[in-house]
Formats: structure tokens, sequence, C-alpha cells
């Protein structure tokens, strides 16, 4: 593989920017750098200098040898001082050496791939880690960077593969008699396996949504004080109050961290039969993103008689406005109640990811759902019990290839490509 080098930290102005060079000559270019490199899995100060010998700066350099390192290659790693002139010197005199060329975007984490040090699933991980903006996310992230995935996929295997090697040794033996009786335990351990995958399948969608966030439309009738109750929310004020009726038009959003969910608020037009064409549209388009969402909070103006108003979609919380006029319910002007309107928020969605699990891409999804499929129609043909046990053993084999396929034993290459485009250059 070519030598390839990046900024692993944000570009601009910063105390410390990491500079990383990985491949076969990583180590003499830090030496036509530094002079000099500590010892493997050490650092050392060092003074960085061009090939004219012009002092660039003063960097904490550190050495990986392969395959010790995160790519599994020879690595240097210089830690320079973050000024945008003092990076552009140091990466110019990396070009300079001929030796190397600048990482493409996830380049450092796919050598990681092929080289054996992380599986699909941990690359999937390290990319929802680096995107984590919430503790769930990181937590959830960190699951799968650590080998969550391939833990479970493991077992799976192994189960499988025993049920395999019991139905081929029928096989291979056929014309004899078999002493044991391999049926119950052939059947145990496909049992077993699909209540592993159902498992995960259960948890898939709450995972998942963990992941990308969660939908909470704010819906009600017009003038209810559900803008007034998001810009509250925001902390800031991103849509316009007015006592002009469906002054909202369009579906306004504003993404919280609540109790280490990510969540999206959305403030949709209010809920009534409208005569103006363009607020008929806000209305459709309210109904539609709340019949999406996860949560849907029902804002009742608790100052007017509002007879027999249906919102049209299901409700999950409901709570009267307007308690400085009223004395019931919340306040969404004043901030009264709106800290227990999120309690109740986060304890409803805390419930529903309680029982999350580990696949949480779709990618994982459509694997669990092949690999059950085929478990299925193998015990399908273990049950009827006539000769199919080679037909038996090979689904078996393309169950346990679909798990595979969940840590990139197989198939790698077709997602590779969707999977590192979501990478920056320099991881």
């Amino acid at each position: 593989m070519h030598t390839i080098f990046a900024l692993a930290t944000a570009r601009g102005k910063s105390g410390v920017a990491i500079l990383r060079i990985s491949g076969p000559s990583a180590h003499e270019i830090g030496v036509r750098l530094a002079g000099r490199l500590p010892l493997a899995g050490h650092t050392a100060l060092r003074r960085l200098r061009d090939s004219d010998g012009a002092l660039l700066d003063e960097a904490l350099v550190l050495r990986f040898d392969a395959p010790r390192s995160f790519t599994g290659e020879d690595v240097v790693e210089l830690q320079v001082h973050g000024s945008i002139a003092v990076i552009r010197a140091v990466e110019a005199a990396i070009a300079q050496t001929k030796m190397v060329r600048m990482a493409e975007p996830g380049e450092f984490t796919r050598r990681a791939l092929l080289n054996g040090h992380l599986d699909l699933a941990q690359v999937e991980g390290l990319s929802d880690l680096i995107a984590a903006e919430t503790e769930a996310q990181r937590k959830q992230a960190q699951q799968l960077f650590s080998g969550g995935m391939r833990d479970f996929a493991e077992i799976c295997r192994i189960e499988l593969i025993r049920a395999t090697a019991l139905i081929e040794a029928t096989i291979d033996f056929a014309d004899e008699e078999v002493p044991v009786d391999v049926s119950p335990e052939v059947s145990a351990l496909i049992d077993k396996v699909i209540g592993r995958i159902d498992a995960q399948l259960d948890g898939y969608h709450a995972a998942e949504r963990v992941r990308s966030g969660f939908e909470v439309a704010i819906i009600g009738p017009p003038n209810a004080g559900k803008s007034t109750l998001i810009n509250k929310i925001a902390g800031r004020e991103i849509a316009i109050i007015s006592e002009i009726a469906g002054t909202t038009r369009d579906v306004l959003e504003v993404r919280v961290d609540l109790d280490g969910l990510p969540v999206t608020f959305l403030d949709t037009a209010g809920l009534r039969d409208a005569e103006d064409a363009i607020e008929q549209i806000g209305v459709t388009r309210a109904r539609s993103r709340a019949a999406d969402a996860d949560v849907r909070v029902l804002l009742i103006d608790g100052s007017q008689e509002q007879g027999d108003f249906s919102p049209g979609v299901t409700v999950d919380l409901r709570y009267m406005t307007k308690s400085d006029l009223t004395g019931i319910g919340i306040s969404a002007l004043h901030g009264d109640g709106i800290d227990q309107l999120l309690r109740d928020v986060s304890a409803l969605l805390s419930e529903r990811v309680s029982g999350m699990t580990l696949a949480s891409h779709e990618r994982h999804r459509q694997a669990l759902e092949r690999a059950k499929a085929l478990l299925v129609v193998a015990k399908t043909v273990f049950q009827r019990g006539d000769d199919g046990a080679e037909i038996l053993a090979l689904h078996l084999r393309d169950a346990v290839g679909a798990l595979d396929s969940l840590i990139g034993r197989v198939d790698v290459e077709a997602v590779l490509g969707e999977i590192f485009a979501q990478f920056c250059i320099g991881k």
C-alpha cells in the first residue's frame, strides 16, 4: 500500500494539531522531519525541519510499529502547535518527501479493516462514535466499536456450525447406523439462534432512533401555544408568535439533548379546517409529520372552549396551556410546567429504548432478516423429516454467511463505499 498522511484533528486554529502518517515509508518520513524517532509505543519531543533544514515547529512525536497500531501498519503521529501556518508548513514538508500521498476520507480506518484490526460493524461503530451528540448515542456507538456485534455473530455462528456438523455427519454416514439421534440438538440450536435474531430485530427500531434521533411533534389547534413552547425549549426565538391564527405554516425543528437522548421537537401548523390554500398545505404537512413522529404532544388552549376538537392523529401526551390565565396546566409563556412536560417526554422515550439492541443500521436489519428467513426454511425442511439433509445443511451454511456479513466476513466490498463516504479525511 502507499504511505498516506492527513491532519487527524479539525482544521483551523487550535492548541494542538495531530498529523498522522501510515504505511511502509512512515518511519523514514518521520526520520527526515524529526531526525530521530522514539522507540515504538513511546513519545519524544523533537524539532521538525524541512528538507532545507529550516525549523518548522517543536512537536511531540509518537511512533508505532506494525502491526501494533490503529491501521496495522507503521505509523508516525506528529503533535504540533495548532496554528494554520504551522500545519501547512509541516504538511508541505511531508509532501515534499515524494514518498507519501494525502489520505482519502476514512482511509486510515479502511486500512484497519483490511488489516484485520477492525470488523465492519466496528467501523460503523467508530463512525457513529465520531458523530455522537448525546450520551445515549455515545454508549450505543461504543458497544458496536468495542466488538459487540462481532460477539453476537460469533455466538450464533458457533451454534449454527455445530448444527451443520451434526447434519453433515448423518449425510457422511448415511449407509451406517448413527449411534445418536441428532434431531433434538439440531432443533434446539436452530431455535436458539432464531431467538437471538428475533431479540435483535425487536430492538432495532429503538436502536435506530437513538442513532438517528427521535421526533416529537407539538400539535394542537391554532394559538394553543405551540410556537411559544418550541421557543422556550430552544431557548431562542425560532418561531413567529402572533395572536393571528394560522401564523405557523411550515414545520419548524429544534434539536436538543433530552437526558442523553437526541430529540427533535417539531412545531406544526395549527390543526383546523383552513380556508387559505397555503394554510391548508401547512395543516396537511403538520398531520403527516405528526403521524410519522415518535411522540405526539397535544396542546389545548385552556382559556377557550374547544368543543369536539380532534387532531386526527394518535396522541401520546396531552396538556392544557395558558395556566397563567386559567391556573390549570402549563404556561409556555412563563415556563410553568415545561420541565414536567420534558420529563414526561423523556420518560416515554426512555421506556421505548430500554429494549434496544446492537442492531442499529439498516444493513444490520437486512442481514438479520436474511439469516432468519434462511433458518425458518431450514427448520421447515428439518421438520418434514424426509431425505432433505443436504438442503438443510445448505440453508444453515447460507444463514452463517448472512450473519458473517454483519461483521464483513463476506460481501464487504458492496458496502464499503457507502460507509467510508461518511468519514472525514484523517480518520
